[in-house]
């Protein structure tokens, strides 16, 4: 898979939006997203996710321009399937993605208590976001960075009868007794929650896995997953850390470093391996490397 679009974006000198971080980049920075596409497929990605997690209805709204929702999502997969194109492997596979993102404080990683009315909004968002995707093309809808149960079972609401091939990502984060819990920034929460909704939506969903994850602990949370679903896995980290709307790459997992946790996930069986916020092309290229080096 390939690895954080979003940050890559940032890496390059692209402007974050300060209330949907990447979300408005389509439009903004349309050929450097193309660019980006194209260096992952380069590195060795199979499956590239177009750039739509902070493009829903409902941060675009909180962005001011609700009003361009179809053309932002339809162009972020129109700039993955051009760089598919280019490379000439019509193999790769172009996904969307849709999370349960909800405005975050600025200069931190923390979303305020969600409202029923913004659960409603949020179930309404990635109906309407799904749509489009599918419309523009993807193969594939992926729910990433689930761990807050009521959201994720109001994205799900909005999308399970509309995506015909639907993956389900969790994100976790070390408590303070050292176990693995839900990554929500402000509450230390388990994460029997997240893994209680993936349990309910187990018949709909492909492909489960973890992303958004330190690596140290992806392998804990893997294996949490596992015992919920028994279908494929996916595993794809973050390195660095997130303050509204800037990702800070400081401290990121060097490229071989990566691989050997890669290439543990593989022997344990893990199909899908990439990475998230803060781990670029060069990432990529020493997984692929790792897992599939022939």
């Amino acid at each position: 898979m390939d690895g954080g679009t979003g940050t890559e974006l940032e890496h390059r000198g692209v402007i974050m939006d300060p209330a949907a971080w990447s979300g408005t980049a389509a439009l903004d920075a349309y050929d450097a997203l193309v660019d980006i596409h194209c260096d992952f497929i380069r590195a060795g990605a199979r499956i590239i996710t177009a750039n739509t997690f902070a493009a829903s209805p409902l941060m675009l709204g909180h962005a001011g321009v609700i009003h361009l929702s179809d053309q932002v999502n339809s162009t972020a997969v129109a700039a993955a399937q051009q760089a598919r194109d280019q490379m000439g492997d019509s193999t790769v596979i172009v996904a969307g993605s849709i999370s349960h993102m909800l405005p975050v404080q600025a200069g931190t990683a923390a979303t305020a208590q969600h409202t029923e009315e913004q659960l409603d909004a949020l179930s309404a968002s990635a109906r309407a976001q799904a749509h489009v995707l599918i419309q523009s093309g993807v193969e594939v809808i992926i729910c990433e960075m689930m761990y807050d149960p009521e959201r994720a079972r109001a994205v799900l609401a909005g999308i399970t009868d509309v995506a015909d091939e639907l993956w389900f990502m969790i994100s976790a984060r070390r408590g303070a007794d050292g176990s693995v819990v839900s990554f929500d920034q402000t509450n230390e929460v388990a994460l029997d929650g997240i893994l209680a909704v993936l349990a309910e939506y187990r018949d709909r969903v492909s492909v489960s896995g973890v992303m958004h994850t330190d690596v140290g602990i992806t392998g804990d949370a893997l294996a949490m997953v596992s015992d919920v679903c028994d279908g494929p896995l996916a595993a794809y980290p973050d390195s660095g850390y997130f303050e509204m709307p800037h990702w800070n790459f400081r401290d990121v997992i060097a490229p071989d470093a990566l691989a050997a946790y890669a290439r543990q996930w593989a022997e344990q069986g893990v199909a899908i391996i990439g990475g998230c916020c803060g781990l670029g092309p060069s990432h990529i290229a020493a997984i692929a490397s790792a897992i599939n080096p022939c």
